[in-house]
Parts: C-alpha cells; structure tokens; sequence
C-alpha cells in the first residue's frame, strides 16, 4: 500500500481525557477517532489491526470445530423476558421500542438468542454436540465509559456457545474452548495468563479468564510461580495460616483512644502495625440483618467471598452502626457483641489484638478469642483478598500478585439458560432432556488496546508482528526529487508484496523526520530506509522497530533479510 492512495491522520498531540497509553496513542497513531462517549471509529490503520485480530480468532474458532454464524444485533425483549434478564441486567443493557412499540434491545450478549436457535434447531442427541460462534457488535451502556476502546460502550466481541447432551461433554468442550484461547493469544504475541475466575452476572458452575499482563490492568491476578496456578484476586482463596493460634499472653484491657478511628492510627497510637489490630466491618444482609465481618487489620475485605456467604450485602449506614452496636464505626469490635459475627480465617489465628470496645473513644488490648471473644468453628471464613506471600491454594509455593487486563472469559454455564427457554433434546431412549451449555467469549476490540498496554515505548505503538497493521514501511528519502531511489523504492515494494509482505511505501514528499515519527507511531515492526546516499554504495538501511540503531545491508540482499525477519 502506498500512502498516497491510503488515508494516514497522525496527531502530535493525543486530547487532554484521553488516559491510558493505548487511548493516547490510538488517538494518535489515527487507528481510531471518537464520536460520542463510548463509541468510536475505526479508521484505516486501526482497522487493518483489528481484522488481523478478527482472522486470528476465526481460524482458530474454526479449527477448534466452532461452527460460525451472525445473529441480530437487536433483540426483543420477550426472550429475555423468559429467562428473567429483562429486569436484572440493569442500566448496560440499552432498550428501544420499535414503531409499533414492541420491546427490544441492542445486545449486550447473545445467550438467549442462541438457546432459541438450540431449542428450535436440535431435536436429538444425535445433533449435539454444537458450539456455534460469532464475531459481532454489542452494547453496554456503561455508567462511565473510558480508556478508550477499552471500556466502550460498543464494541466488537467474539462469541461462543456451547450445547451438550452431558456435562462430560461439556468439559470436554471446555477444555478445547481453554487451549483455542491459549493458542489465539500465543500467535497474537501476547503475554498472557489464564486465571480462575468467578462466574459474575452470565451464571454457571466454573469459568476462567484470559488476561493480558499490563500495569494498567484493571483486575489483580494472583498466581504461583511454582506451579500452574492462577487466580483472580476476588476469587483466589486466602488459606487458613499453618500455625496453631498462639495463646493467650496478656490481659485484656480497655484503654481511651480518643479521636483513634482508622487502622493505621490505632496501630500507631499502641506502637504496632495493622496486622495486631482487628478489623470489624458492619454490613446488612438482603434480609436486613447486621452482620460484624472481622479481618486482620492489614487485609482487605473480598466482597465477591463475602456474597457468596450473605449472599447480597451492603455496607451498614452510621445509623445502623450505631442502632445495633451503641457506639461510632470506628470502635466497634466483637466483645460482648449481641450481632452476628463472622471472622476471616487469618483473623480467627490472631491473639492478644487491639479492637474496637464498642464505646465511642475505647479500644481494647490484649483481647483473645476463646477467653474474651466466643468464635464458633462455623463462623470462620475465608472472606479476604489475598497478599503477596500468601501459601499457594495448591501446596505449592507462595503466592504473587500481578495486573492484568481481562480479554476473553469461558463459562461452563450448564442449564441455566436452556432450562428457563426449555432447551432440550429427546436422548436415545426418546426422553427429553435439558442440554447442557458453554459460553466462550474474547474482546476482539479489547485485545488491540490490550497489545498496545503491552507494547508501545515513548516513540509510540510497537505491536507484534502479528497484529501490527503492514509488516515492513519502506521509507525513501527524496522519492519525488531522487529518481535512483524513487527506482528502488518502488522496485522492492513490488517484489515485496509479490513475496506476500504487507508493506506500506511511504511515497509523501516530507522529510525523513516526519516520516520516521509517523511510522514509529503506527507501529510497523520493520522499516527500510533509501536515499541516495546508501544507494551510491549499493546499500539501504533497515531497523527493527524495537532496535536500538540501524544496520546497513546490501539492497540485493534486503528482501531476504525481511523474509527472515517475518
């Protein structure tokens, strides 16, 4: 492609929202230009990336044995009504009314589209097993869109579905749908992690997410260097401490804290750290009761842990704080409380802590459960985010934390759906039953800003060859006033791309400066440089994007050096 008969619109400089490398730098590379909030354009440059990721998963969609198809992007509301999604999706889920005032709305995702198809199309377990995919816009009207193509509002998605007339079918699909996604992001270039996950808003029995590894990310995985395992935060379990509970060694006491209400200035107040003091959090259950949750003082309450105990919860107003416990949030504590009370289990391990004494300007020291606090066996949890240094939930090794940015998640979603759309087939004594479901989805549009989080340097995007939008930019120095290197120039990119080399010739009349910025910034993996210079000794220059200098190399020999390259 010559960049005259291409459209290229760089900026030098990317607008003042935009917060991420990836948004800064799409902006400015001209792969995309924004529209409203949320919802952006794909031009040219970002466009030939974004197809180049599209292929990827399509080969190995269908490689897996995906079988692809395309469904409507509006849907009505009667099918989501049937699964009981109408009501409880919330405010993402965008609603329209067409002309005769029938209910619809722009996806947000496709299960109950495809459970009508399944119900409708399979009749026997003959037919089954079935993953049917798709690569298709959706959208979610998030409450703050942001990052660019990140976070947007629409957005181009992969995915998959599943149907089996047994659960070992499942996870057998399951199991391919997990290496397809390893294999999609190992030729994309990405550095990756596969971690377990929970299974959120969709439903089902099991599911893991595929993020790529960036600073920026959005979610903290955990994982052990020392064995396979991997988790994200919210879900990895924090396992009970291998030592005993030490006993009891003080006395307790009440001690006047006045003014002493965070962590960090109750533990600087009695000359210790967080992880001597205890943490009590109130909260109120669905059915509006309070509830004491009590961790070490240096831990994080794990909200996701924490509902799947209460089920849904909310933190206590100061007004119910107050009404159950007769004192301010800031020194409450579980001694002589008459609430319900549930403790992490590194909490329950500690001894002779400091706690609120539920007396406004109190705290206790010394206190210990078994003497001053009562802690049933039943009402010890594991209700934390775990740390670094954490013990690997497998026995093997410590645990690490990292970043990452989640760009694809499988689901073994079983019958949740094809039971509320009654989904079944008649097996081979004729019976009906329930099919059992997958749902496999990835972040097409996602993954292009993912790649770049991991991949751009103060020059600009520096994306895998894989995915980069030309493989090799010839940049010719004075090709409209040098006929040697206009010659040349336009000689290899033709035996370029008759190699099949994706190549980008640079035939403006600018100076080589600008030409070097634009191409860095695009983030071509390769780029040749002609001018009459080198051409006098029968040279051109070559440099990889990510190399520090240039080389020289003979202009015969060029095209060998790129096909190696490639």
């Amino acid at each position: 492609m010559r960049v005259s008969k291409f459209f290229i619109s760089t900026l030098k400089e990317a607008p003042s929202e935009a917060e991420l490398p990836s948004h800064r730098l799409m902006l400015r590379a001209g792969y995309i230009r924004k529209l409203a909030s949320g919802l952006y354009t794909w031009m040219p440059l970002g466009l030939r990336v974004l197809r180049k990721v599209e292929n990827v998963v399509r080969e190995e969609m269908d490689r897996s044995g995906g079988i692809e198809l395309l469904m409507p992007a509006v849907q009505p509301a009667e099918l989501w009504q049937e699964t009981g999604r109408w009501e409880v999706f919330g405010p993402q889920m965008l609603k329209i009314r067409d002309r005769h005032d029938n209910q619809f709305c722009f996806g947000p995702t496709h299960e109950e589209v495809i459970t009508d198809i399944a119900r409708r199309e399979v009749k026997s377990y003959k037919q089954l097993p079935l993953n049917f995919y798709q690569i298709q816009t959706k959208f979610r009207d998030e409450v703050r869109p942001r990052f660019g193509v990140m976070r947007a509002r629409e957005f181009v998605m992969k995915d998959a579905y599943s149907f089996h007339s047994s659960f070992e079918s499942l996870e057998q699909t399951y199991r391919v749908m997990y290496d397809t996604y390893s294999r999609i992001f190992s030729r994309l270039g990405l550095q990756f992690r596969a971690v377990a996950a929970d299974t959120g808003a969709i439903g089902g029995s099991g599911s893991h997410e595929f993020h790529v590894l960036a600073e920026s990310g959005e979610d903290a995985l955990a994982f052990s260097p020392d064995s396979d395992y991997a988790a994200n935060v919210e879900l990895a379990e924090a396992v009970a401490p291998a030592a005993p509970r030490a006993p009891a060694t003080q006395e307790m006491q009440k001690v006047i804290t006045p003014g002493q209400k965070t962590i960090e200035e109750v533990a600087a107040f009695f000359g210790t750290t967080a992880q001597f003091v205890l943490k009590a959090i109130a909260v109120m259950t669905h059915e509006n009761e309070f509830v004491l949750l009590l961790l070490r003082g240096d831990h994080q309450l794990n909200e996701v842990k924490t509902a799947k105990i209460l089920g849904e919860f909310r933190f206590a107003s100061e007004d119910e704080v107050h009404r159950n416990m007769n004192c301010r949030t800031g020194y409450i504590g579980p001694v002589n409380a008459t609430v319900r009370v549930l403790a992490d289990r590194a909490a329950a391990a500690m001894s002779d802590f400091i706690c609120g004494a539920n007396d406004d300007g109190f705290h206790f020291s010394g206190v210990n459960f078994g003497r001053d606090v009562q802690l049933d066996e039943a009402n010890i949890h594991d209700l934390r985010n775990v740390v670094a240094g954490d013990a690997s939930p497998d026995g093997k090794g410590t645990l690490e934390l990292c970043r990452g940015i989640e760009v694809g998640h499988i689901f073994q979603l079983r019958t949740k759906y094809s039971e509320a759309l009654q989904a079944t087939y008649l097996d081979e004594n004729g019976k009906a039953q329930v099919m059992e479901m997958g749902c496999y989805g990835i972040g097409v549009s996602r993954i292009v800003a993912a790649a770049i989080e991991q991949n751009f340097d103060e020059r600009g995007i520096a994306l895998p060859a894989g995915m980069a939008p030309f493989q090799v930019a010839i940049a010719p120095i004075g090709y409209k006033k040098s006929e040697a290197v206009r010659e040349a120039a336009d000689k290899l990119y033709a035996d370029l791309t008759a190699a099949g080399v994706e190549v980008l010739l640079d035939d403006r009349d600018e100076r080589p400066g600008v030409m070097f910025a634009d191409l860095e910034l695009i983030g071509i993996p390769h780029r040749i440089v002609i001018g009459d210079r080198g051409l006098k000794e029968g040279n051109v220059e070559y440099q990889g994007r990510k190399d520090d200098a240039a080389q020289i190399v003979p202009l015969q020999d060029v095209k060998k050096l790129v096909q190696s390259k490639l």
